[in-house]
């Protein structure tokens, strides 16, 4: 049993705005599949364009409060929410798993600790605000810079890590002095909720950090167009995010947009191949593939192909699904039986060029599950390596010279994350060099940390997550000048009037 009743939880509603839970107005209603089972397990008021504009209206009114208080008042209040977040971290791993599908495992050891660091960082950071050093750089005048919270921040977050990306939206955004308003996916409202809950309960003030649960095209739209919100931050498919952006543009808003990826991961002949062969499978199944980062494109120097092809798929044979709630589950289901058709699609689409060498269906099940699936052989510009497929499936293909590996890494829109396989550390540093991507590995794939940036290149999208580098997206800079003279006539005004 899972233990995590929403109803129970979210009695009262599923928005969450100024401190408290509300019932949805768009008047209708989301049903929470259970993705393992099928199961309907909560139904919900999907908000509205009321519940937006109530929710923008308390962090509007929160904002001036929030951003006055001193770093040190940020900080102390966001240690207080780390320490809430620890102190429930089984109450969110179990609601992860039961929204997303997710092994219990991995929510437990990856998803809520990464989170709870997350919010330790940023509550350190939160007194770190800095400009640059004061100076007289034109000789006459002292001049200096600030760092200031752009306003009311209007955020969308994905189905796939609901708690991460509601922490990787909010934390970085609060801790500069802004107020926020996150819309979660409609098919995983639960962790976000939760997170909100465990503010106020840590005294962050009423109305800094807000939730509307909705859809895209009712809610989601309404927030970012909405003329009160001086931001927009995004997470989701690079389609969505054109329209993000789009909607955006209209209000002339800052926007931050953390998009598709089709990682590349590359293994030259020197590679330790047994390394690589289990670095592939974990980075391409964490997840269940569901990932932005995740492996999907494999290119393996010719001697060594055979051999990571045939490794692959013995070890993707060995991975256990079933029951998220088994700490011996390795694999879960996709988001829902949607997608997991989806994926299916792709896969039954290559094999007419491609072969498939493991998995390539779906077991006998009535969740959304589908087997780890490896396809070789496939052509560089087929669907299979373009294509987002986003589910548990590796395309490997070889290549000959280390040229030809970087060339087909870089062979796609997106340039999110890749990793590289050597032990040859200047073939290595090469390739971290060239590849075109927010983030290269070195003989791994996968890890991430609350100190160091995440954020893409080219159709991947722009800004960073975590890290220092999020208050860049979250900040307004403005430069200070004073004049030191005290002098009536400056010789600059003669280019106005008057002469010298």
């Amino acid at each position: 049993m899972h233990n995590f009743q929403a109803q129970d939880h979210f009695a009262d509603g599923a928005q969450y705005i100024a401190g408290r839970l509300t019932r949805g107005t768009s008047g209708r209603t989301h049903a929470v599949v259970d993705p393992a089972t099928g199961d309907d397990v909560f139904s919900y008021e999907l908000a509205g364009r009321a519940d937006v504009d109530a929710a923008v209206a308390a962090a509007a009114e929160a904002f001036p409060g929030w951003s006055g208080a001193t770093p040190g008042e940020r900080s102390d209040a966001m240690h207080r929410f780390a320490g809430v977040l620890a102190e429930r971290a089984e109450e969110f791993a179990r609601a992860e798993s039961l929204q997303c599908g997710k092994p219990i495992k991995l929510s437990r050891e990856f998803d809520v600790p990464g989170t709870v660091d997350n919010a330790a960082f940023f509550a350190g950071a939160a007194r770190h605000l800095q400009g640059q050093s004061a100076g007289e750089y034109s000789g006459d005048h002292t001049s200096y810079v600030r760092r200031e919270p752009i306003g009311v921040v209007g955020s969308i977050a994905p189905w796939n890590y609901p708690l991460q990306m509601a922490a990787w939206k909010v934390l970085p955004a609060i801790a500069a002095g802004n107020t926020i308003v996150l819309k979660p996916a409609e098919l995983t409202p639960f962790t976000s909720l939760l997170f909100a809950r465990a503010a106020t309960d840590a005294g962050i003030p009423d109305g800094v950090v807000n939730i509307v649960s909705g859809a895209g095209k009712d809610a989601g739209e309404h927030l970012v167009g909405h003329p009160d919100v001086a931001m927009t931050s995004f997470t989701g498919s690079t389609g969505v995010g054109k329209r993000v952006a789009e909607i955006a543009t209209a209000t002339v808003k800052r926007l931050h947009l953390e998009l598709g990826g089709k990682a590349p991961f590359v293994v030259f002949d020197d590679a330790d191949l047994e390394a690589a062969v289990h670095g592939a499978v974990a980075g391409a199944l964490i997840n269940t593939g569901q990932d932005c980062t995740a492996a999907t494109r494999a290119y393996v120097q010719r001697p060594l192909y055979e051999a990571f092809v045939q490794g692959v798929a013995d070890l993707m044979e060995s991975v256990r699904l079933g029951d998220p709630f088994d700490p011996a589950t390795d694999l879960g289901p996709l988001i829902s039986h949607a997608h997991r058709d989806r994926v299916a699609g792709f896969v039954d689409r290559a094999r007419s060029s491609a072969r498939v060498v493991t998995g390539g269906e779906a077991p006998k099940h009535p969740g959304a599950f589908y087997k780890p699936t490896l396809i070789a052989d496939a052509a560089q510009d087929s669907e299979v390596v373009q294509a987002e497929i986003f589910g548990p499936v590796l395309v490997v293909l070889p290549f000959d010279s280390d040229d030809e590996g970087i060339r087909l890494a870089n062979d796609t829109p997106y340039g999110l994350a890749a990793s590289a396989w050597s032990r040859d550390v200047f073939r290595a540093n090469r390739a971290t060099r060239e590849i075109k991507a927010g983030c290269v590995w070195v003989n791994d794939h996968i890890p991430i940390l609350s100190e160091m940036p995440h954020g893409g290149y080219k159709a991947s999208g722009y800004g960073k997550d975590m890290s220092a580098y999020s208050f860049e997206e979250y900040t307004q800079v403005k430069h200070v000048m004073f004049d030191n003279t005290a002098v009536v006539r400056k010789d600059w005004h003669r280019t106005i009037f008057g002469d010298r």
